[in-house]
């Protein structure tokens, strides 16, 4: 494949399509009408990054740190996590320690049954360090929120209230994921099944119900605590209702995202903007993210 940085392509694949950018590209595209079940490959993007310069010139330190490909979706988003699984590379590990090349992968749905539709998830339930945890619970990733904590559910949260049912979708079925209490949640890595702090190559989220862009997002950091760009979903363009946002640098440079799923605390009682309320209310499903590996 030719270098990034010298071709500029577009192609079909199953349906969706990519546009592939030079990697430091100052490129319009938060805020655009979005056909359904569109996907786009691009370079940073000025009105989606807040780190990037308001000018036309992209000073070095920026370069040094730009994303390598921005990838967002909504509607029929399957193609555009296939290609973004390509993206971070093969093959998924689902062993601990550190692995020479690929990924990791959470969809929520090997969560037991206790630890379901329960405001009591723990944060680090996908990195024990129990020697005799499975290895499914060692991949690597960390959450933290000051909100009153996180719930997996595996009926759309309509125990928490019943609209709720008829408002989010899972991508993978059948739980879902969201902040209990709030809307915001910092993700930190770790050599999988260890307390080895690590970063990560690229990290993506799918979003269920994402009504107004800008409502679900995600901000990248660096092991300095420097960030390295906040990217907005798209909003939804189907009846599925889903949508996808990755982002991938050139190197393992991501010790942290913080997460940002919907504009307020899903509630009984309160409503998303799409059924009357005034504030829109996101869920969220798949975490990907490529291979922890030991900050030095």
């Amino acid at each position: 494949m030719k270098s990034m940085n010298t071709q500029q392509g577009e192609r079909s694949l199953g349906g969706w399509r990519w546009v592939a950018l030079a990697a430091l590209t100052l490129a319009a595209a938060c805020g655009q009408a979005m056909e359904p079940g569109v996907a786009t490959v691009s370079g940073t993007d000025p009105e989606v990054v807040d780190e990037a310069p308001e000018t036309g010139e992209v000073s070095a330190a920026w370069k040094s740190q730009a994303p390598t490909i921005v990838l967002t979706a909504s509607g029929n988003i399957a193609g555009a996590v296939d290609q973004f699984r390509l993206l971070l590379g093969d093959p998924l590990n689902v062993i601990p320690g550190q692995q020479r090349s690929g990924r990791r992968e959470i969809n929520w749905d090997g969560v037991p049954a206790a630890l379901t539709n329960v405001d009591t998830f723990p944060g680090d339930f996908f990195n024990s360090v129990d020697p005799a945890a499975p290895a499914g619970r060692k991949r690597g990733a960390v959450f933290t929120t000051p909100s009153a904590g996180f719930r997996v559910s595996d009926n759309d949260f309509a125990d928490v209230d019943p609209s709720y049912g008829d408002e989010f979708n899972a991508f993978s079925l059948p739980r879902t994921f969201m902040v209990a209490g709030g809307t915001t949640l910092d993700a930190t890595f770790r050599v999988a099944g260890t307390d080895i702090p690590a970063h990560v190559r690229g990290f993506g989220v799918v979003f269920s119900d994402v009504d107004r862009v800008g409502s679900a997002k995600v901000e990248y950091f660096d092991k300095r605590g420097r960030s390295l760009g906040v990217f907005a979903a798209l909003a939804r363009s189907d009846a599925s209702g889903l949508s996808f946002l990755g982002v991938v640098f050139d190197q393992a440079r991501v010790a942290r995202v913080r997460i940002t799923s919907g504009e307020a605390a899903l509630s009984l009682g309160t409503k998303d903007l799409s059924a009357g309320g005034t504030a829109d209310l996101v869920v969220m499903d798949d975490y990907l993210y490529g291979e922890p590996r030991r900050i030095w």
